[in-house]
């Protein structure tokens, strides 16, 4: 699909878009209780509705009504065959998950999932008693459990993804737990882990994020649970309040645990003038000098961030880019050439660091998604300050996270005059 991103202002006010993050956990959980849990708030994206798809196959109920559904958790198991899609956080949830069943399950995907790495899981894995083969460390991966419980070592160092998959999965295991974490990131992730089983009544001792102590035989409770809105996605909306005008996003928890909450303080360090009242945060354009920032912990921040630098005097300096190679693309290299084409520098010939140097958008430039739902979402914000519309190939992408992407960026902006 093609889209065109429009020189223009920004001014007016959205609902940000439901946590993917917090839902999948939820869709999770909510899948392993005895009963019915309603999840509210939730929104429709080809990672959510994945969940929900491997939840029926797990033996759940779902009900959609609006933006509520219900889940009416069983265990029985439907279908041996579980497709994740595109999504990262599903492959590395529902493969420990599915390893709660005595009966062998294919954890299988398409497109981008099937070059990320899962090998860090095998390990672990057979060492809880559970029956494990990939495609060498790829997708598709079969497990059959159940999964027995006991002490295991997890490299934090990738990914926490699989680290949430286990401490979903492990209180349901016969046996106690003891997760010993190595080098672990991405910390943000696990408080949102935690913070979603203790909602379904679940208990985690957690030690300074190095070992990670699971009672076997807990039980999920059913609940109504209200899935937050979405730093991630309203990280790059905020942005195009600093750059071209101003925005003001509600359903945003000003208290959330989600690491990209951490986009407030990168644009605080540029220069944006920001200002919070309940829900709802107003980002307007300021002064923005060039800024220091590490995206260890919040990576996804880093197509949002790439555009505030490039609207920045000076260079600024963002850290990181370790975490992006395993993305939907490698998601350094991929800003590096679609911000080249749009005319500005970035520099990674630095060890773990990306530097951009602000400057002038071209407009009139071809640009592709690189099948990357966030930097179609940065390429898109980035041409407001173009002298002349952009074309965005592989816009569809935005559907991994936020389907209505276009149609919230378009409310807000006042468009100049299409070349």
């Amino acid at each position: 699909m093609i889209k065109y991103g429009y020189p223009g202002r920004t001014e007016g006010s959205i609902d940000a878009p439901a946590s993917k993050s917090y839902a999948q956990r939820a869709i999770a959980v909510a899948t392993l209780t005895q009963g019915e849990s309603i999840l509210r708030n939730i929104d429709h994206s080809e990672d959510t509705d994945a969940a929900l798809s491997i939840a029926q196959e797990l033996g759940a109920e779902i009900k959609l009504s609006g933006r509520e559904c219900s889940v009416i958790g069983g265990r029985s198991l439907v279908g041996q065959i579980l497709n994740v899609n595109e999504s990262g956080l599903s492959t590395r949830l529902f493969t420990p998950i599915a390893a709660l069943y005595d009966k062998p399950i294919t954890i299988t995907g398409h497109g981008s999932i099937l070059k990320r790495p899962i090998k860090m899981m095998e390990a672990p894995l057979h060492k809880l008693g559970v029956k494990i083969s990939s495609n060498n460390g790829f997708l598709p991966v079969e497990v059959q459990g159940p999964i027995q419980g006991g002490e295991v070592h997890v490299d934090g160092s990738m990914s926490s993804q699989f680290l949430t998959g286990l401490l979903v999965t492990l209180p349901l295991a016969q046996q106690d737990s003891i997760i010993h974490v190595s080098e672990l990131k991405s910390k943000p992730y696990i408080d949102m882990t935690i913070d979603t089983l203790r909602a379904f009544g679940a208990e985690i001792e957690n030690t300074d994020y190095k070992e990670f102590i699971i009672k076997g035989n807990q039980k999920y409770k059913p609940t109504c649970y209200n899935i937050e809105g979405d730093w991630s996605g309203a990280s790059c909306l905020l942005v195009a309040g600093a750059i071209a005008g101003s925005i003001t996003i509600s359903n945003l928890n000003p208290r959330s645990l989600q690491a990209d909450k951490a986009i407030l303080h990168a644009l605080d360090y540029a220069g944006a003038h920001i200002s919070m009242e309940w829900d709802q945060v107003t980002v307007s354009r300021g002064r923005l000098e060039g800024f220091s920032f590490d995206a260890t912990d919040c990576p996804d921040l880093f197509p949002a961030l790439t555009v505030l630098a490039a609207h920045c005097q000076g260079e600024s300096t963002i850290i990181g880019t370790s975490r992006l190679k395993h993305k939907e693309s490698n998601r350094a290299t991929a800003l590096a050439e679609v911000f080249g084409t749009l005319g500005i520098n970035i520099d990674l010939s630095y060890d773990n660091v990306m530097i951009v140097k602000g400057g002038k958008i071209k407009g009139g430039v071809e640009i592709s998604s690189h099948e990357d739902h966030r930097i179609a979402m940065a390429a898109a914000v980035a041409s407001l300050t173009a002298d002349k519309r952009n074309k965005i190939t592989g816009a569809e992408a935005v559907n991994k996270s936020y389907s209505r992407f276009w149609d919230d960026l378009n409310k807000i902006t006042f468009k100049q005059a299409k070349k």
